[in-house]
């Protein structure tokens, strides 16, 4: 990880905040996680569609989310994680083992989310 982001400015930025992080912090944050991306699986299984506002809204509570916890992730930035996201098979794996199309779909919600707040 530190090869390949270490010198951004994201990466710094999330290194300064979660060094202080207590275990109690770690646990909120991973169930925080968790339940945003539970959210997301369930309107995957409902059918609903990725560009909807359903998923789009949780694709913006996932931005706001990292924006949060590690570091200033604005819209483009989220795009560019929702492509890596499908890209790198380590993230798709950890999608994939929450629901089969997950990773896609997460993709595809964050993509539609960073076009309706980008496009006037």
């Amino acid at each position: 990880m530190t090869e390949r982001w270490g010198d951004t400015e994201a990466y710094r930025q999330s290194q300064g905040r979660t060094a202080s992080y207590t275990k109690e912090d770690w646990k909120r944050i991973t169930g925080e996680m968790d339940a945003i991306h539970h959210r997301m699986a369930g309107l995957l299984a409902g059918g609903v569609p990725a560009d909807s506002e359903a998923a789009m809204d949780v694709a913006e509570e996932h931005r706001r989310f990292i924006t949060g916890t590690y570091y200033d992730c604005g819209h483009e930035m989220h795009a560019c994680l929702g492509e890596m996201y499908v890209a790198d098979e380590r993230f798709t794996a950890t999608y994939e083992a929450i629901r089969p199309g997950l990773a896609v779909y997460m993709r595809d919600a964050i993509v539609a989310n960073t076009a309706r707040h980008t496009t006037s």
